[in-house]
């Protein structure tokens, strides 16, 4: 499997923890690890972990730059840590961090990438939980847009998510059984030199890590209250 011929997919890596594991659980099919810097509170956070698992697997990595995001695009992950919510991960609360199509972008782009270097599918890593927050992440869209980047490419380039319908924790399992070390991951969508703990990113970080039974090492700088 290690046969660069059986190495026919991209795959967009944040540096959080459903797509390093993804990274790691197809690392036998991936050429090539692309993250966004769209000039969310936490991609000079995730962007640098990306990059350092997919050096540790030996998948080249680049960095795509989206400037204009933050200049026309409205959500709080665009506007500095404290626009950030906390409290629980769910729709009411989480609404203002949506980036509007933000997934269609990164997918467009990086199947565009995909075709250019001879590559057949494009990964990512959307779960469960998202769906009743993040249009982007939802089954429907997922399938409507892999219908759309292979009509639209010569070489019929698809979107491939195995995540879609699992939960958090779910993936958290399969990283322990493929011994990740999540302390190398990033999920605060503060930003800031430790995770905060109190935003739901970190919230459900701290659930998803307790489910799967594996030590959180994660250093946080508070406690939910």
């Amino acid at each position: 499997m290690n046969n660069k011929a059986n190495k026919d997919c991209a795959i967009i890596v944040s540096g959080g923890m459903d797509s390093v594991t993804m990274l790691y659980e197809y690392r036998d099919r991936i050429a090539l690890g692309i993250s966004f810097d769209y000039g969310s509170n936490h991609n000079s956070r995730e962007i640098p972990l990306a990059r350092l698992h997919c050096e540790r697997l030996g998948i080249r990595h680049i960095v795509i730059p989206l400037q204009f995001m933050p200049q026309y695009f409205r959500s709080s992950l665009l506007e500095g840590a404290d626009a950030i919510p906390c409290g629980p991960y769910d729709a009411e609360n989480m609404a203002s961090t949506v980036v509007p199509f933000r997934n269609g972008i990164m997918l467009a782009i990086a199947c565009g990438i995909a075709e250019s270097n001879g590559l057949r599918q494009v990964m990512i890593a959307n779960h469960g939980g998202d769906h009743n927050i993040y249009p982007d992440c939802r089954p429907e869209f997922i399938d409507a847009m892999s219908r759309a980047t292979s009509s639209g490419t010569d070489t019929h380039v698809a979107i491939f998510a195995p995540y879609t319908n699992l939960s958090k924790a779910d993936i958290a399992r399969h990283g322990k059984q493929l011994g990740i070390d999540y302390s190398q991951t990033w999920s605060c969508y503060k930003g800031g030199e430790h995770h905060c703990g109190q935003c739901a990113t970190c919230i459900e970080r701290r659930e998803a890590l307790a489910q799967a039974g594996i030590d959180d090492t994660t250093i946080y700088r508070s406690t939910p209250s």
